[in-house]
């Protein structure tokens, strides 16, 4: 089938590519030679006239105009299958796509994640572009700098805490502050990632000293390293410690956004409100007792796990 010269062939093969943004791993999964993936979407990006997608070194990225096609492509597969399910008389097949980070699983999400959902795991550049895509009806990520193309929505915000042993001297205080830190050996997100960035600014603005334990990707192996004693971790208020180790939260540290976003003209979609409902009802339900009220206004964030 044609629209105009356009091929909802070349759309659907070019779908599967913004997924994986791998022609290796697309031509795989729509059993076509890599070859054959590489015509369509060259074929595609000359009929539209723009570039779909650009390399950086080994390193593929959607274009903008890229995110377009791919979300338009998912959206004409969606209609197509609804129309046919319609016609035979059964029931869609489709179920929402909730797209999110390691942290936001694991701390935030657990009251939704059940099967009926696809989940689809990234780090916050990989949750805006699935949903960006129409991969995913819903992203949820911590945002310091607001989408102008899509609709956020405050989930939740919450401290920033440090993690200790319970018998650590700090332990002791209610609660914290950076000066507090002075001479703590902690262990710390790789440098490039954005809570490191943000909390060695702070420290340094504050001119704490501190060394470098280990650097771990990840809350779960940082708060491994706290419990083998490696050192200590500042983590986002969400956290839940494992037994052993307890929080308290650093009072001149900027509250951490949990935000939920979806592309604009899906603001009535039920695949979007159902979710957020989900979301919405899970965090009140949440066992987490440092989160402040979801209502609150949190304040400027520019750190924390996604």
């Amino acid at each position: 089938m044609e629209l105009g010269r356009l091929s909802t062939d070349a759309l659907a093969s070019f779908a599967v590519f913004a997924d994986h943004l791998s022609f290796t791993r697309a031509a795989e999964e729509l059993h076509i030679s890599q070859p054959a993936l590489h015509v369509k979407v060259r074929k595609l990006s000359e009929i539209l006239g723009v570039p779909l997608y650009t390399r950086h070194g080994r390193r593929l990225a959607l274009t903008p105009a890229g995110e377009r096609v791919a979300r338009f492509a998912r959206d004409l597969d969606a209609r197509v299958s609804a129309f046919l399910s319609d016609v035979r008389g059964a029931a869609p097949a489709r179920v929402p796509a909730l797209a999110a980070g390691e942290g936001a699983y694991l701390y935030l999400l657990g009251g939704v994640v059940r099967p009926g959902i696809r989940l689809i795991n990234g780090d916050r550049a990989r949750t805006l572009a699935a949903v960006r895509t129409g991969r995913a009806d819903l992203g949820v990520s911590v945002l310091d700098v607001m989408p102008t193309d899509l609709e956020a929505v405050l989930l939740a915000a919450y401290p920033q805490v440090l993690v200790m042993p319970a018998d650590h001297p700090l332990a002791g205080e209610p609660d914290l502050t950076l000066a507090d830190l002075a001479g703590a050996s902690l262990v710390a997100p790789p440098p490039t990632g954005p809570h490191r960035v943000a909390l060695e600014r702070a420290l340094r603005a504050a001119a704490v000293p501190w060394t470098l334990a280990v650097e771990a990707e990840g809350w779960p192996l940082a708060l491994h390293f706290v419990s083998l004693g490696i050192g200590l971790a500042v983590v986002n208020g969400c956290v839940i410690p494992p037994p052993g180790l307890v929080t308290r939260e650093i009072i001149d540290l900027p509250a951490v956004s949990y935000h939920a976003v979806h592309h604009p003209s899906r603001a009535d979609d039920p695949m979007v409100t159902g979710l957020l409902s989900e979301i919405r009802t899970a965090l009140r339900n949440a066992p987490c007792t440092s989160r402040p009220p979801s209502t609150s206004t949190p304040a400027p964030r520019p750190s924390g796990s996604s």
